[in-house]
């Protein structure tokens, strides 16, 4: 297949697109233009004769409609992401997320693409209401970055049922691993005891997420993407699992070997009535319908998953702190 993928030179779309690679499937990468010419974690991947590469903005109508003129999928995961910037410049958050979303969604209904695959997030929900947070739970916007989600989310299922644009949305709860940017507690916490193993400076420390290392993510995210069926539905990919920003500090404090001195860091705190405190999947749906389940999963799985993180962090923080001053 010809694979169309916004967003593919970020953290979860990069490994998408290595997935798809690998399974023979030609993809059609956009990345978000920048003067330095680079394609975010695209170039890490080496050159491929099935892999081209586009910057460019998913705000240009014009140009995704260019670019989606020939191709049998498109998975749609360009969006303005980091939840602290929103409460800062929350009009980049409906231009990019909403618009964006829009001309994606019509580039698919006029070219008649086959299948469209909307990554949204677990963040849509709010606080969880009920645990697990099945896919009817409502959609609560504590924040500006979630209320855009939300809203695109709606914009996609509006163009399934007027259209009968055949677009399928997916619901990754927070997914951590390889590549991901220091905005994670996940990265912060790991790059900082590298950099300075006896102390740390953390945000809120008894919040809850369900943690899905990144490639359960990108093989959850293939799986829906080659699938069948689901079109006008929502299906979330997460393990069930439930941690604490505190259960993360002591899994890899215990891989470093160290015992640091926490310090609170008012920069990473939400504003009370915008924390989101507790997130935690059912995904029953997505196994019974495209099959898909994670494989690090409970303790044994956060742990490998963790240890996998962090060393790849061990061996990539110098190049990664540079890529990271180039992305900002």
């Amino acid at each position: 297949m010809r694979v169309f993928i916004t967003g593919a030179d970020g953290y979860i779309g990069s490994h998408v697109t290595e997935l798809l690679l690998g399974k023979g499937h030609s993809v059609l990468a956009l990345a978000q233009y920048n003067s330095f010419g680079t394609a975010g974690w695209l170039d890490s991947l080496g050159s491929n004769e099935a892999l081209d590469v586009e910057l460019g903005d998913i705000r240009d109508a014009e140009l995704v409609a260019r670019l989606a003129a020939d191709v049998d999928v498109v998975i749609h995961l360009a969006a303005l992401i980091t939840i602290p910037y929103s409460y800062v410049a929350p009009r980049s958050y409906l231009e990019t997320n909403v618009l964006g979303t829009h001309n994606i969604l019509e580039a698919v209904r006029s070219h008649r693409i086959g299948r469209m695959v909307h990554i949204s997030t677990s963040e849509v929900y709010g606080s969880a209401q009920t645990v697990p947070i099945a896919e009817s739970h409502p959609l609560v916007g504590q924040s500006p970055y979630s209320a855009s989600k939300i809203a695109a989310d709606q914009l996609a299922y509006s163009y399934w049922s007027s259209f009968e644009t055949p677009v399928v949305t997916v619901r990754p709860f927070n997914t951590y691993g390889p590549r991901q940017s220091n905005r994670a507690v996940i990265p912060a916490i790991v790059s900082q005891l590298l950099d300075h193993p006896d102390y740390l400076q953390l945000g809120a420390l008894d919040t809850t997420r369900d943690l899905t290392y990144v490639e359960d993510t990108a093989a959850g995210i293939t799986a829906v993407a080659l699938g069948a069926g689901g079109e006008g539905e929502v299906f979330n990919l997460g393990t069930g699992d439930e941690w604490s920003v505190r259960d993360l500090l002591s899994k890899i404090s215990a891989i470093l070997g160290v015992l640091p001195e926490i310090r609170e860091d008012s920069s990473r705190m939400r504003p009370a009535k915008s924390e989101v405190l507790r997130l935690v999947s059912d995904n029953s749906r997505v196994r019974e319908s495209f099959g898909w389940a994670p494989r690090f999963t409970g303790h044994e799985g956060l742990e490998q998953g963790l240890g996998l993180t962090v060393e790849w962090f061990r061996q990539n923080l110098e190049s990664y702190a540079n890529r990271s001053r180039l992305l900002l």
